[in-house]
């Protein structure tokens, strides 16, 4: 009889824990744009090492969370209209340009994956009953979004794409308290998904761009102006 062997995931490092820590509390708001990130505080409240937290400060970094100020230590990246319009601008063209390659090489399993990954969005709403950005929800609508691009052969555009997701779910955040009237996310996500699988690039190209410059739309109807210090 043989002997089965069990593979065990292993448990995440001390840097990944901190650094997923401190990544959603930076989305969620938890940590202010603008806020001085210091040592001994981070350390105290999160019960983290040194190492550890500066090696997870560095990747926030590379990211673009976080800035590194010369013998300032880090801040958490500030928010602004003209940051907001960028990565708007740079995340329109990108996943563009990703779901295009994906539509032309992806087969019946992806549009299945596509198909599931909307239908579960489709089972939560985007607010929760504090009016914030559902955490379920947000996870299924990345989900969503990995899946239509998910069949790109572009490794590297992934890697830019994904950087500049994480950063644009913090004004997904802030974009909710900008609403002045309902905002049709689900239908944005089917238009675009009958256009991936009617296998329209120009038009799933046309409907990513809209829906994420929407958000920018938003965000600067009332104000004009987006600076949160």
């Amino acid at each position: 009889m043989q002997n089965l062997q069990v593979t065990q995931e292993a448990p995440p490092t001390r840097t990944a824990r901190i650094l997923d820590m401190l990544r959603e509390d930076i989305v969620a708001g938890r940590l202010a744009p603008g806020e001085r990130l210091r040592f001994d505080s981070l350390r105290e409240e999160y019960e983290i090492g040194i190492s550890p937290l500066r090696e997870a400060l560095m990747h926030l970094a590379s990211q673009g969370l976080v800035v590194a100020e010369q013998r300032k230590g880090y801040r958490v990246s500030p928010v602004s209209s003209a940051d907001l319009t960028e990565i708007a601008r740079l995340r329109s063209e990108f996943d563009a340009l990703a779901l295009r390659e994906s539509i032309a090489h992806g087969d019946e399993l992806w549009e299945g994956r596509v198909l599931a990954a909307f239908h579960a969005l489709t089972k939560r709403s985007k607010l929760g009953p504090d009016g914030e950005v559902d955490p379920t929800w947000e996870q299924y609508h990345i989900r969503f979004h990995e899946q239509l691009v998910s069949e790109c052969k572009l490794p590297k555009l992934l890697e830019f794409r994904s950087i500049l997701e994480l950063q644009a779910r913090r004004y997904r955040r802030i974009a909710v308290h900008y609403l002045t009237s309902p905002r049709d996310d689900l239908g944005e996500h089917r238009d675009i998904q009958d256009a991936a699988l009617a296998r329209n690039g120009d038009l799933a190209a046309e409907r990513i761009r809209n829906h994420y410059m929407r958000t920018v739309e938003i965000i600067l109807s009332n104000e004009g102006e987006l600076v949160i210090e």
